[in-house]
């Protein structure tokens, strides 16, 4: 049985004040509204948050995005539904989540690095960042999806 765990908002708000900065400055960067969602979805799903999760498919669906390339995301090297750039983007997401297993390769890198742009990279980079800040507090703290979000 899940036990009841501290809300960081509400114990300590000023600790969240940051994040919400980072969040609200890359709504506004070079990344569109559906590379930005597909970052936050699928590092969710790598993290295993299901408040992010659930948080961010919802916002998606809400902002048009398509149930069937959400479904896919976790077998996106496998599907016709990605673009070569949000086939990049979801590359980039899976390795800096999953950073200690070998990094961000240099290849991958060089790949983005050519198609985006330094700026565009540093905006993937920081999304996937604070997906990822997100998610670490969500799983810590086991914040869960409220049943009426579906």
């Amino acid at each position: 049985m899940k036990k009841d765990r501290i809300n960081i908002n509400k114990v300590s708000p000023k600790a969240y004040e940051p994040i919400f900065a980072l969040h609200h400055n890359l709504t506004k960067s070079s990344l569109t509204n559906s590379e930005f969602l597909l970052i936050q979805i699928r590092g969710s799903q790598i993290n295993g948050c299901a408040y992010c999760v659930q948080m961010h498919i919802k916002e998606a669906i809400e902002k048009g995005e398509k149930q069937y390339r959400i479904h896919a995301l976790p077998f996106w090297e496998e599907s016709p539904f990605f673009t070569e750039q949000e086939e990049i983007i979801l590359a980039m997401t899976e390795q800096v989540t999953n950073i200690s297993l070998s990094g961000l390769s240099d290849e991958l890198y060089q790949k983005a690095i050519t198609t985006f742009g330094e700026e565009k990279v540093a905006d993937i980079i920081m999304a996937i960042c604070c997906i990822n800040v997100w998610n670490r507090i969500g799983r810590a703290t086991l914040l869960t999806p409220e049943p009426s979000q579906s």
